[in-house]
Formats: C-alpha cells, sequence, structure tokens
C-alpha cells in the first residue's frame, strides 16, 4: 500500500475536521436564518448562498476522502498524478474552507445572527 506521511495524514484530518465544522456552521446558519426570517425575497440570496456554500464543502470533503483512499489502496506507490491531485485538493479545501468562513460570517453580520 502507499504510504502517507504521518504529517500528510495529520494535515488531511485536521482539515477535513475544519470543512465539517464549516459545513455544521453553513446549515446552522441557514436554519437560524430560514427560522427568524422566513423564505422571502429579502433572504432567498443568502439562503442560496449558504446552499452553495455547504456544496461546496461537501465537494472539498468527498473529494479529500476519496484521493487520500485511492492514495492508501495503491500498489506498491501511489502514482505522482495521484499525490498531485491530493496536494491540488488540499490546497482548495483549504481556499474553500477560508472562503467559506467569509461568506457565513458575512451573512452572520448582515442579519445580526449568533
Amino acid at each position: 500500500m502507499a504510504k502517507l506521511s504521518s504529517e500528510t495524514l495529520t494535515n488531511i484530518f485536521n482539515l477535513l475536521r475544519q470543512i465539517a465544522e464549516e459545513i455544521e456552521n453553513a446549515c446552522s446558519t441557514e436554519w437560524i436564518l430560514f427560522e427568524k426570517y422566513g423564505e422571502t425575497s429579502r433572504t432567498i440570496n443568502e439562503l442560496d448562498e449558504l446552499q452553495n456554500v455547504k456544496q461546496r464543502l461537501n465537494q472539498s470533503y468527498s473529494r479529500l476522502n476519496i484521493l487520500m483512499l485511492r492514495i492508501l489502496e495503491a500498489q506498491p506507490i501511489a502514482s505522482n498524478a495521484m499525490v498531485d491531485l491530493l496536494t491540488q485538493a488540499i490546497n482548495d479545501g483549504l481556499a474553500n474552507v477560508d472562503a467559506s468562513h467569509a461568506s457565513i460570517q458575512e451573512i452572520k453580520k448582515g442579519w445580526s445572527l449568533p
């Protein structure tokens, strides 16, 4: 099996945790906004944005998991292309977490949500 370094695995698992936390953050923000104000012409853009945030985060989470598993299953070693894809998935995931967090915080601030 292909061996990922302890540092790489730690980075992946930390990123997966961050993505999971932002998914929960987006879901709770969406629920609070909907419960407090409903789905109106005033809230629809933010509710759509939160749906998009969740979708992007879900894609990042799935991509990281799938690539990590494929590399771990590779025999005798993972191809450079797979390792490059994993590196890109990590970088994309980090950027996605940052962008998603900023979007969620902006919505919370705009609607005075907790």
